[in-house]
Parts: structure tokens; C-alpha cells; sequence
């Protein structure tokens, strides 16, 4: 038996892939083909765009796969959320669905949008939103270069996804509210969540790529200490839970072992070596799973 899994091409292709290749598969994408290579037997993947992903795993021609849910959402897609993966290409903060206009318009709220034409890729929700907002206003589907279109007068308003707010702000737009936020969804199908084997393999897949998303950021910090210096040093180390402390053969000598965030072991190694450490090593990490 093998499961058919679907990997989103384009913009969150290569985030996943490094994503599947930390958490320990060995995964091949090759340029022109559709049909990554993966070092494990049981699976085959298919490289779909996660504007689609949620339908062919709906209609069971995928058993899983990997999509934003502002896709689930706006294909209305009824399907199994099996692990909230909490990436996007350049980070582990939600994507958001905003609604832009060019800084010198004269649209402050959603009620100015009345009468007026928005070009976005996410057709079905900005609807939603319209009408949530008892707006009449004229929704087309945007190919590409959305922020090319408001900027040059042909729609009054886009609404677009942004991480971080700097491409529209480098196009002289300004957001004028939220519609959606939105994380990577690893999904399946009703019909392959009930099958036992299949579900069995869903679940330790998420099991490693959660742990792989745990860990980064993070890192492994070793070090011996003397029982003189052991109260010093535990007091200024951060950890998940508590620190591993163990007797060395030595007598009066300990082992410690930690985890903590990468961007603050820099001013704690010199505060530990000060308390009294010894032999600190620092060490990166692939899965971390609670």
C-alpha cells in the first residue's frame, strides 16, 4: 500500500521541502517533473499548487497533502486538518489576506469599497467579506501582478497576501484591514483518514515534521559544572521544562543538558562560563517532539 501525498509547488515548495528533508526524508525535486523522489517506499508524491491542493484531496484523488487553509477555505473544501504546521515561506507567523488601496486613496473602511472594483486571487472570500459587510463592489480574479493593478488605476482596492507588509509598502499601498490569517495545513482526505494503515502513516508523518518545526530556532547546550557552581549556573539557564542534570564518575561533577532559543545562547555562554561551567558545547537540533 502506498499513500499519495501532495507537496504545494511555487511559493511554499521549497520551505516544505527543506521542511520533509530536517525531519528526515530524503526528498529529490528534480525541475521539470511533477513526481519528487522520496526515500521512502510507502509514499509517492505529486507536486500540485496549493490553490488546488484541497480539492484533489477532497475528491480522493490525493489521500493528503500540504496547503494553506485560506485555500481549504476558500474552496470550502471538506477534509481531515491533520497538523497545523505553522510555516510559510519565509517564516512561522500566520500569512494574512489584506484589503490594500494606494496610500493617497480616499478608502478608509470597508463601507468606502461601495460601487467600486478589488482584483484578488481570492475570489470566493473577498465576496464573504463584502457581503459580511452589506458592500456591493465588483470582485475579479487577479492572474498575477496584483499590486501592478491598484497601482495603475485599473481596480480601485486589491486584496492580497502578505508576511511581513514590505512588498506592499514598496508598491505604495496601505492596508486597510485583515481579512484572513492563515498557517500551513497538513490534510487528508475523509476516506484515506479512515482507512487505519493510512491514517497510521498521516500520523507519524506529522509527528516528524511538527518536530522539525519545534526545533528550529532552537538549540542542544552541554556543559559540566561542580557542585559549588551548580545553583549559579542552573539559575541563569532557560529551558523547555527543566534542565538534565547527572552525576559525572568524577565526584562533586555534573552533567548538563538543555535546550533553548538559538538567539540568546550568545550572552549566556560567557554568563555560564563566568558561573563556573566547563566544556560547553553547543549543538543544532532536527526534531524536537513533546
Amino acid at each position: 500500500m502506498r499513500l499519495k501525498f501532495g507537496l504545494p509547488k511555487g511559493s511554499l515548495q521549497e520551505s516544505t521541502v527543506q521542511l520533509f528533508q530536517q525531519a528526515g526524508f530524503q526528498l529529490t525535486v528534480t525541475e521539470r517533473s511533477y513526481f519528487p523522489a522520496i526515500d521512502d517506499e510507502e509514499m509517492e508524491i505529486v507536486l500540485l499548487r496549493a490553490q488546488e491542493m484541497s480539492r484533489y484531496v477532497e475528491a480522493g484523488a490525493l489521500d493528503a497533502g500540504i496547503t494553506g487553509n485560506d485555500w481549504i477555505l476558500e474552496n470550502g473544501s471538506d477534509i481531515v486538518k491533520v497538523a497545523d504546521l505553522h510555516y510559510s515561506k519565509r517564516s512561522l507567523e500566520p500569512v494574512r489576506w489584506v484589503l490594500a488601496v494606494p496610500v493617497d486613496s480616499k478608502i478608509m473602511r470597508p463601507k468606502d469599497l461601495e460601487g467600486k472594483r478589488l482584483a484578488t486571487e481570492l475570489v470566493g472570500l473577498t465576496k464573504s467579506y463584502l457581503k459580511g459587510h452589506k458592500v456591493n463592489a465588483a470582485v475579479e480574479f487577479s492572474w498575477g501582478a496584483t499590486e501592478a493593478k491598484v497601482g495603475t488605476g485599473l481596480v480601485d482596492a486589491i486584496v492580497e497576501l502578505t508576511e511581513t507588509g514590505s512588498s506592499l509598502r514598496a508598491n505604495k499601498l496601505r492596508i486597510v484591514d485583515t481579512l484572513c490569517t492563515s498557517t500551513t495545513q497538513m490534510i487528508a482526505g475523509k476516506g484515506a483518514w479512515k482507512d487505519p494503515w493510512k491514517r497510521r502513516k498521516l500520523e507519524s508523518i506529522a509527528t516528524l515534521l511538527k518536530g522539525a518545526i519545534a526545533a528550529r530556532g532552537k538549540v542542544g547546550l552541554k556543559m559540566n559544572v561542580s557542585k559549588k557552581g551548580l545553583k549559579a549556573v542552573l539559575q541563569i539557564l532557560p529551558a523547555l521544562k527543566r534542565p538534565t542534570v547527572s552525576e559525572l564518575s568524577t565526584p562533586g561533577w555534573f552533567a548538563i543538558e538543555t535546550v533553548m532559543d538559538e538567539k540568546v545562547i550568545r550572552s549566556l555562554i560567557p554568563d555560564l562560563k563566568k558561573a563556573g561551567a566547563e566544556g560547553l558545547i553547543e549543538y543544532s537540533l532536527n526534531k524536537i517532539i513533546y
